[in-house]
Formats: structure tokens, C-alpha cells, sequence
């Protein structure tokens, strides 16, 4: 009965999200010849097979972020796949459920599992997301520069490649001073950094954060130390986003009457991945907002494809790679015994600790930057 209930609750999880889109989207897409009926009809005329391919691939995503995150924790301590893995659904989840805000409570979670120190853990979230920007621009950078031609042939308006062209060239050298700057810092300033900032931890305010965060970068780039490092760090990461891309394609190709005169193709879909993803910096709880607009934007604007299938195809994306992880993350979210109010206590207090520069303790973990706030109900929860 137990677990009938949780799929039941599951299931209106996800139709709160598309209700939730679909009011938040009301404004938004607002051409004069869209309906609502025209997207339904797309909707149903969807390849069900690649839909679902596309579900699964998504958890394997989350498998490759969860090998790749055990890999930066060598130097830290032990980890096991399940836990890690576990705790990447939680904590996506959490971010689906609570927005940005949410982000810390993955670390925190992984920290506690792992009884690893959470200032470790931060560090490696830092070089984790380093790692996706990087990955991100690098896919915008190949789609502009060296896949032009292919572009065409997915029915991309050659015209704004043609002036975006400039754009992937200072993108290119701005990443590229951006990973050398931070090689060089890696090798031979770090250590000195770190000390001259000791007296900031201690000051209180913006300095302290300062501090915080460039301790946490310091910390994060520990976990490359050898070439062995950098070149799994690299393939793990060009593992993840290749199947990325891979499920942007079968989500488009799912939908292929809305590419009448065209097929989306590979880099057709590492573009429609690069613009999505400036547009997810804008987020809103449970809801998402500005890659839902950006995928419009990009489908109708730069591939042609009418309103309807547009927003069809930008929902369904949105399920697949934003809100797909709830299917499993709720479920073990409540198995750890954690609450959505939980969840906002933690992230919370983690916001209260990065006031003064620290990260929240974490039971069972040594070493780092930790504070006393909000261990207690770490340690409540570690007894569940």
C-alpha cells in the first residue's frame, strides 16, 4: 500500500510540474496561431520508444556524474556507487523541488553518507561544476565553429550562425584563459593564496565568503593531481554530456513532424543543448522557467519549427532531464526519512554557515571548513 502511495505521489509530482509550466508559460508563448489543441495533438503523435530511451538514458547520466564524483573523492577517503549515486538523485531532486537553493543539500548529503569532511565536498562540487561550464562552452564552441555545414542540414538559420560565429571564437579564448589561469593557480599560487587569506576566515562578511569560496576552489582542484586525474576527469565528463546531447536528439527526433523539410542531427542537437543551458541559469522552484524558453526560443527561431511542437518538445525535455530524477529521487528521499522541510532546514543553515565563510558540520567527517550550525539536525538525521 506503502509503495502504491508513493507512485501515486510521484505521479502528482510530475503533473504539478506540467501544470505549473504549463501556467508559467501562459504569457510566454503567446503567438497568434497557437493552441493548446495543436500541442496536445504533438504530444500524442510523440515516438513513445525514444521518449522513454531518453528516460533511461537520464539515470544513466546520473550513474556516469556519480562514478565521476567517487573519482575527485580518491584523495578524500572511500566511497561506495550506491551511496553516491543515491545521493546525486536526492540531491537533483532537491534542486528540482526547491530550485537554487536546494544546491548545497547534494554536498551535504554526499558528505554525510561518505563520512567525508563537507568543505571536501563543496571543493568537489566546485570542480564538478567547473568541469559541466567547461563541457557546456567547449559543445557551443564545436557546434558554431567546426559543424557549420551540419548545422544546415538540421535546418538551423545559417544567417545567426553566421553572426553567433564571433561570439563561440571570444567564448573559446575566454575558456581557454579561464583553464590556464586556473592550471597555473593549481601548480604554483594556491598554497601561497590560502595563507594570505587566513585572516580573512576569522574577519566576518564578504571576506570571509571570499575566503570560503576560494578555499573551496583550492579544494576542488586537489582531487586533480596526475594526468591520470585530468584525463578521466575529461573523459567521464565528455561521457556525460555526449549522452546528453544523445537525449536531446531522440527527444527532437521523437517529434519528427515538427521537422517537416529537415532531421535533427547531432550538432542540431549540441546546439539546442547550449542555448538551453543559458537559459537554465534562470530557475524557479518545481517549475524551472528559462530553459523551457530558451528550447522554444532556439526551436522556433532557429530551426523553424512551429509554436506548438516547439513547446511540446521544450515539456518534454524539461520532464526528461529536470524533473526525470524525482522518480527515483523522491522515493529515496523518503527512505533516508528527510522532508521537504528538512531539505529547507538544510539548505538553510548551509546559507547561515556561508554567511561567515564555513560549511555546516557534518557527523562522522573530519577535517575541512566546518562550523558547529545546523550539525545537530545532521546528527538527528544520521540515526534514521
Amino acid at each position: 500500500m506503502r509503495g502504491r502511495l508513493r507512485r501515486i505521489l510521484i505521479a502528482l509530482i510530475v503533473l504539478a510540474g506540467l501544470v505549473a509550466l504549463a501556467y508559467n508559460s501562459r504569457h510566454k508563448i503567446h503567438l497568434a496561431d497557437f493552441t493548446w489543441g495543436k500541442f496536445i495533438h504533438s504530444v500524442g503523435q510523440a515516438n513513445l520508444f525514444l521518449l522513454l530511451l531518453s528516460l533511461i538514458a537520464i539515470y544513466v547520466c546520473f550513474a556516469i556524474r556519480a562514478v565521476r564524483w567517487q573519482r575527485f573523492c580518491k584523495y578524500v577517503g572511500p566511497t561506495k556507487f550506491a551511496s553516491t549515486y543515491a545521493g546525486t538523485l536526492i540531491g537533483f531532486a532537491s534542486i528540482f523541488v526547491l530550485g537554487r537553493v536546494g544546491e548545497p543539500i547534494r554536498p551535504l548529503l554526499l558528505a554525510r553518507k561518505e563520512r567525508l569532511p563537507a568543505a571536501s565536498m563543496f571543493g568537489i562540487f566546485f570542480l564538478e561544476r567547473f568541469c559541466d561550464f567547461v563541457a557546456a562552452a567547449v559543445i557551443a564552441c564545436l557546434t558554431l565553429l567546426v559543424f557549420p555545414n551540419r548545422l544546415s542540414d538540421a535546418g538551423v538559420d545559417m544567417n545567426w550562425v553566421d553572426s553567433a560565429r564571433n561570439g563561440a571564437w571570444l567564448l573559446f579564448v575566454a575558456v581557454s584563459g579561464l583553464v590556464l589561469m586556473l592550471a597555473v593557480y593549481r601548480s604554483h599560487g594556491a598554497a601561497i593564496l590560502d595563507r594570505g587569506l587566513e585572516r580573512w576566515r576569522s574577519a566576518g562578511g564578504f571576506r570571509s565568503r571570499f575566503a570560503s569560496a576560494i578555499t573551496g576552489i583550492s579544494e576542488g582542484l586537489q582531487a586533480i593531481r596526475t594526468t591520470s586525474d585530468l584525463l578521466a576527469a575529461i573523459f567521464y565528463t565528455s561521457m556525460h554530456w555526449g549522452l546528453v546531447v544523445l537525449i536531446y536528439l531522440w527527444v527532437a527526433r521523437a517529434f519528427g513532424e515538427a521537422f517537416p523539410h529537415t532531421s535533427m542531427n547531432f550538432p542540431g542537437a549540441m546546439l539546442l543543448l547550449a542555448v538551453t543551458m543559458v537559459g537554465s541559469v534562470l530557475q524557479l522552484p518545481g517549475v524551472g522557467g528559462g530553459a523551457q524558453i530558451a528550447s522554444f526560443i532556439a526551436l522556433t527561431k532557429l530551426f523553424g519549427v512551429e509554436a506548438e511542437p516547439a513547446a511540446a518538445i521544450a515539456v518534454v525535455l524539461w520532464i526528461v532531464t529536470f524533473a526525470g530524477c524525482t522518480l527515483a529521487g523522491i522515493p529515496l528521499l523518503i527512505h533516508e526519512g528527510l522532508s521537504m522541510g528538512d531539505l529547507r532546514q538544510l539548505a538553510r543553515a548551509e546559507a547561515e554557515a556561508e554567511e561567515v565563510g564555513k560549511h555546516i558540520g557534518v557527523p562522522g567527517g573530519e577535517g575541512g571548513n566546518s562550523s558547529g550550525a545546523g550539525n545537530e539536525k545532521l546528527q538527528g538525521d544520521s540515526t534514521r
